[in-house]
């Protein structure tokens, strides 16, 4: 797999952790009659920053792996 496909699919995680955290409030609050904005921040802050921090991370990853294999595809192209 190439640096872009890298990259890629480290993007594809910090999207799917991310989608995490709110689906983890939301299962938390799934007991709760009635919701509000309140409501559904305090049960981001009950779920924590570990999920944010991993996502960021991996966006970063993936940022830095698809701008490598943009980098690697012009200096191929410019040997040719």
């Amino acid at each position: 797999m190439n640096n872009k496909g890298v990259g890629a699919v480290f993007c594809l995680i910090a999207a799917l952790l991310m989608a995490a955290k709110y689906l983890a409030a939301a299962i938390f609050m799934s007991g709760i009659s009635s919701w509000s904005v309140e409501l559904f921040r305090s049960a981001l802050q009950h779920v924590g920053p570990p999920l944010s921090i991993a996502a960021v991370i991996a966006l970063v990853l993936g940022i830095a792996f698809l701008v490598w294999g943009i980098v690697q595809d012009g200096n191929t192209s410019k040997k040719k």
